[in-house]
């Protein structure tokens, strides 16, 4: 079992990587629908 520190890591670590994929995947979204739509024009 991971102990106290490790875990307070872990937690930091995971709130970071879902903060970044909150933000990561909808301008990804936007980017792809840009492309498509200079793609079909």
């Amino acid at each position: 079992m991971a102990s106290g520190n490790d875990m307070k890591a872990a937690n930091a670590t995971y709130a970071g990587f879902i903060g970044l994929l909150k933000w990561s995947v909808p301008a990804i979204a936007i980017v792809a629908l840009i492309i498509v739509i200079l793609i079909s024009s």
